[in-house]
């Protein structure tokens, strides 16, 4: 199946080639990408918030999404299973510059997609879409030096702040 690039997010089943699915290398372009979008927009909001249902390849995803953003400087809130709204308000409580979303909704269990939400915990527009996927198309990402890599916490409390 072809890899899905849209400005609802990056979508795809798991195996195949590079860019043709979504492997483990476009995972973490697409993610750089959308780390890179948001330095660009403000370089100090160091803090996304990660959230996902409960597909094969979740945990998978999940470790690729959170090392590349850490390798950028951010640090990830992990929501780890929770539910689309319950991420979407875990940006505000967590006045975080974003989220991804490992959801492919109503899709087969080969499916996986990146959703992506801005600062005000809404899917990005059409043209921070574009603008993503041209980041990703030149590769061109400012990973953090050593000293400057992002950290990790993991939010148990999010569905009862939702709730």
């Amino acid at each position: 199946m072809p890899l899905i690039k849209s400005i609802s997010g990056i979508r795809g089943t798991i195996g195949g080639k590079p860019g043709e699915t979504l492997s483990p290398i476009d995972v973490v372009k697409f993610t750089a990408a959308y780390g890179t979008w948001i330095l660009e927009n403000n370089p100090s909001e160091k803090k996304v918030v990660l959230g996902r249902d409960a597909r094969i390849s979740g945990e998978m995803i999940q470790g690729l999404v959170i090392s590349t953003l850490n390798a950028l400087g951010f640090d990830v809130v992990d929501l780890g299973l929770t539910t689309t709204p319950t991420a979407e308000m875990a940006v505000l409580f967590e006045n975080a510059a974003g989220a991804i979303i490992l959801t492919a909704s109503h899709n087969p269990k080969e499916w996986n997609a990146l959703k992506l939400l801005n600062n005000k915990s809404e899917f990005i527009s059409a043209a921070d879409g574009a603008r993503i996927l041209e980041i990703a198309k030149s590769e061109n990402f400012l990973f953090a030096p050593v000293d400057k890599l992002g950290g990790y916490q993991k939010n148990d409390t999010a569905l009862a702040q939702h709730i």
